[in-house]
């Protein structure tokens, strides 16, 4: 299993409130309600920018608005999603309503927990 993670910049001129509000209100449920492009996907996560947060590595003024996870099998998967005709007919016009598509970061990483808590999938050290 394999993770994308992309770091998200609103687009210029747009609110945080409103890049939020179509990020979490429209543009998730275009993403999985857009297949085939969303059957290859096995978990999708929003996660906004905590406003006022600080911790031992940053600020919340990173620049950037939030970051998206999307899951799949493996890269060769992620690819085909991201070659599919719907997800280049509508999603990919969908994000240019909010995104800086050119400000945003993005990864591709796999997961090596290191802890977990008893009884979930994988605990280390244990």
């Amino acid at each position: 299993m394999i993770k994308l993670i992309i770091l998200l910049k609103r687009k210029q001129g747009m609110s945080l409130d409103d890049f939020q509000a179509y990020w979490h209100g429209t543009h998730g449920k275009v993403v999985m309600g857009t297949p085939p492009f969303s059957d290859y996907i096995r978990r999708y996560v929003q996660s906004p920018n905590v406003r006022g947060a600080r911790s031992a590595f940053a600020s919340d003024d990173s620049g950037f608005d939030g970051a998206a996870e999307v899951w799949f099998d493996d890269v060769e998967s992620m690819n085909k999603a991201f070659a599919e005709p719907r997800y280049l007919e509508i999603v990919r016009p969908d994000e240019l309503n909010f995104v800086d598509l050119d400000g945003c970061k993005v990864m591709v990483v796999e997961e090596l927990p290191q802890y977990t808590p008893e009884g979930s999938a994988a605990t280390v050290g244990k």
